[in-house]
Protein backbone atom coordinates (compact mmCIF):
# COMPACT_ATOMS: atom_id res chain seq x y z
CA UNK A 1 0.00 0.00 0.00
CA UNK A 2 1.55 3.59 -1.04
CA UNK A 3 1.04 5.90 1.85
CA UNK A 4 2.54 9.55 2.07
CA UNK A 5 4.21 10.70 5.25
CA UNK A 6 2.63 13.41 6.98
CA UNK A 7 5.77 13.46 9.64
CA UNK A 8 8.99 12.33 10.25
CA UNK A 9 9.54 8.69 11.03
CA UNK A 10 12.73 7.10 11.67
CA UNK A 11 11.94 3.88 9.54
CA UNK A 12 9.79 5.18 6.52
CA UNK A 13 11.20 8.24 5.82
CA UNK A 14 10.89 11.83 5.68
CA UNK A 15 7.57 14.23 5.57
CA UNK A 16 5.88 14.45 2.26
CA UNK A 17 8.06 11.04 0.83
CA UNK A 18 5.37 8.79 -0.82
CA UNK A 19 6.56 4.59 0.66
CA UNK A 20 5.20 1.47 0.69
CA UNK A 21 3.95 0.12 3.81
CA UNK A 22 2.45 -3.39 4.06
CA UNK A 23 -1.44 -2.88 4.33
CA UNK A 24 -1.91 -4.10 7.67
CA UNK A 25 1.04 -2.23 9.03
CA UNK A 26 -0.55 1.31 7.69
CA UNK A 27 -4.46 0.41 8.82
CA UNK A 28 -3.68 -0.57 12.15
CA UNK A 29 -0.76 1.39 13.23
CA UNK A 30 0.48 4.58 10.79
CA UNK A 31 -3.00 5.84 9.87
CA UNK A 32 -4.79 5.83 13.62
CA UNK A 33 -1.20 7.79 14.96
CA UNK A 34 -1.75 10.16 12.34
CA UNK A 35 1.98 9.56 10.76
CA UNK A 36 0.76 8.90 7.04
CA UNK A 37 -2.19 9.44 4.46
CA UNK A 38 -3.16 7.04 1.53
CA UNK A 39 -1.66 7.92 -1.73
CA UNK A 40 -4.37 8.63 -3.83
CA UNK A 41 -4.89 11.26 -6.38
CA UNK A 42 -6.49 14.16 -3.74
CA UNK A 43 -4.20 13.71 -0.66
CA UNK A 44 -1.10 13.93 -3.33
CA UNK A 45 -2.57 17.06 -4.84
CA UNK A 46 -3.11 18.08 -1.26
CA UNK A 47 0.68 17.40 -0.38
CA UNK A 48 2.15 19.55 -3.44
CA UNK A 49 0.11 22.11 -2.53
CA UNK A 50 1.04 22.15 1.26
CA UNK A 51 4.63 21.25 0.34
CA UNK A 52 4.56 25.03 -2.23
CA UNK A 53 2.93 26.85 0.84
CA UNK A 54 5.80 25.48 2.75
CA UNK A 55 8.66 26.58 0.72
CA UNK A 56 7.21 29.94 0.07
CA UNK A 57 7.28 30.08 3.46
CA UNK A 58 10.98 28.67 4.53
CA UNK A 59 12.17 31.66 1.41
CA UNK A 60 10.34 34.21 3.30
CA UNK A 61 12.01 33.32 6.63
CA UNK A 62 15.12 33.04 4.83
CA UNK A 63 14.81 36.37 3.13
CA UNK A 64 13.96 38.44 6.64
CA UNK A 65 16.60 36.32 8.59
CA UNK A 66 19.43 38.10 5.44
CA UNK A 67 18.28 41.11 5.82
CA UNK A 68 18.90 40.52 9.79
CA UNK A 69 22.14 39.40 9.66
CA UNK A 70 22.84 42.39 7.39
CA UNK A 71 22.18 44.83 10.41
CA UNK A 72 24.00 42.41 12.69
CA UNK A 73 26.86 41.95 11.31
CA UNK A 74 28.20 44.97 11.97
CA UNK A 75 27.21 45.19 15.76
CA UNK A 76 29.34 45.17 18.92
CA UNK A 77 27.99 45.26 22.83
CA UNK A 78 29.92 45.65 25.60
CA UNK A 79 28.76 43.30 28.84
CA UNK A 80 30.20 45.27 32.09
CA UNK A 81 31.22 42.70 34.66
CA UNK A 82 32.45 41.95 38.55
CA UNK A 83 35.86 41.21 38.81
CA UNK A 84 37.76 40.11 41.53
CA UNK A 85 41.89 39.97 41.69
CA UNK A 86 43.94 39.03 38.63
CA UNK A 87 40.89 40.25 36.42
CA UNK A 88 39.21 36.92 37.95
CA UNK A 89 34.70 37.46 36.87
CA UNK A 90 32.50 36.51 39.06
CA UNK A 91 29.91 34.24 37.51
CA UNK A 92 29.89 34.64 33.82
CA UNK A 93 28.06 36.05 31.12
CA UNK A 94 25.11 33.95 29.16
CA UNK A 95 22.92 33.88 26.68
CA UNK A 96 20.41 35.71 28.30
CA UNK A 97 22.62 39.13 29.22
CA UNK A 98 23.87 38.71 25.28
CA UNK A 99 20.15 39.31 24.58
CA UNK A 100 19.31 41.83 27.15
CA UNK A 101 22.37 43.53 25.59
CA UNK A 102 21.08 43.59 21.93
CA UNK A 103 17.47 44.58 23.14
CA UNK A 104 18.92 47.70 24.21
CA UNK A 105 21.06 48.30 20.46
CA UNK A 106 16.88 47.38 19.21
CA UNK A 107 17.23 43.86 18.15
CA UNK A 108 14.56 41.29 19.34
CA UNK A 109 16.70 38.40 19.45
CA UNK A 110 15.78 34.80 20.91
CA UNK A 111 18.27 33.36 23.64
CA UNK A 112 18.20 30.15 22.08
CA UNK A 113 19.49 31.65 18.51
CA UNK A 114 22.47 32.42 20.08
CA UNK A 115 25.20 29.80 20.42
CA UNK A 116 27.93 29.55 23.27
CA UNK A 117 30.12 26.88 23.54
CA UNK A 118 30.46 27.54 26.72
CA UNK A 119 29.73 30.79 28.91
CA UNK A 120 32.74 33.30 29.25
CA UNK A 121 34.17 33.97 32.05
CA UNK A 122 36.81 35.80 30.84
CA UNK A 123 37.63 39.73 30.21
CA UNK A 124 38.29 39.96 26.51
CA UNK A 125 36.39 40.11 22.83
CA UNK A 126 34.13 37.39 21.77
CA UNK A 127 32.72 36.60 18.20
CA UNK A 128 29.42 35.52 19.21
CA UNK A 129 27.42 33.58 16.49
CA UNK A 130 23.60 34.14 16.02
CA UNK A 131 21.88 31.40 13.96
CA UNK A 132 18.66 33.57 12.62
CA UNK A 133 17.71 30.66 10.40
CA UNK A 134 18.92 27.41 9.40
CA UNK A 135 21.03 28.72 6.78
CA UNK A 136 21.40 32.11 7.99
CA UNK A 137 23.86 32.73 10.52
CA UNK A 138 24.95 36.18 12.32
CA UNK A 139 28.32 36.88 14.08
CA UNK A 140 28.47 39.73 16.74
CA UNK A 141 31.47 41.47 18.56
CA UNK A 142 30.90 40.99 22.66
CA UNK A 143 33.33 43.11 24.79
CA UNK A 144 33.53 41.64 28.19
CA UNK A 145 35.08 44.77 30.37
CA UNK A 146 35.56 45.24 34.45
CA UNK A 147 33.03 47.76 35.97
Amino acid sequence: MKVILKKDFDTLGKIGEIVDVKRGYARNFLIPKGIVLTADDKNIKILAAEQQRSELKLSKDKKIAEKLAEKLDGVSCTATVKVGEEDKVFGSVTTQEIADLLKDKGFEIDRKKISLDEPIKALGIYTIPIKLHAEVEAKIKLWVVKE
